[in-house]
């Protein structure tokens, strides 16, 4: 039998360097140098501290509410407004594209939309 496993993958430990408390349930992102994972933070996690952070599985968070997001439609991160948008919004640098996808559709005026983590390895845009 394997005796290599580190851990289940599900979640990972997380250190809050945002400048920003961080509370359960928010997104986070987890990367650098181009590549980027959104996790959703499990506990509240005070700037500098260290948390759990879910890496797998469809949450409901943040939208843009005019945004008009498709079931199954790769979903940008807008990490200044900490919310996702559609695929046709235009990324500003440090956004995240490529790592999610609308688990359910979400239309214009809905504030949340249903989200499966880490279907890729995101990237960190470099802007307009």
């Amino acid at each position: 039998m394997a005796n290599n496993l580190v851990r289940d993958g599900q979640t990972i430990p997380w250190t809050n360097g945002t400048g920003d408390d961080v509370a359960a349930g928010d997104p986070v992102v987890i990367g650098a140098n181009g590549d980027a994972m959104i996790g959703v933070a499990l506990v509240d996690i005070v700037d500098g501290e260290s948390g759990e952070v879910a890496v797998e599985g469809v949450w409901s968070l943040p939208k843009a509410s005019a945004a008009v997001i498709a079931q199954g439609e790769t979903v940008l991160f807008d990490v200044s407004a900490g919310n996702f948008d559609d695929n046709a919004a235009t990324a500003a640098a440090g956004d995240i594209s490529g790592c999610c996808v609308a688990w359910a559709a979400a239309g214009n005026g809905a504030t949340t939309v249903n989200v499966k983590l880490n279907v890729g390895v995101g990237v960190i845009e470099a802007g307009p």
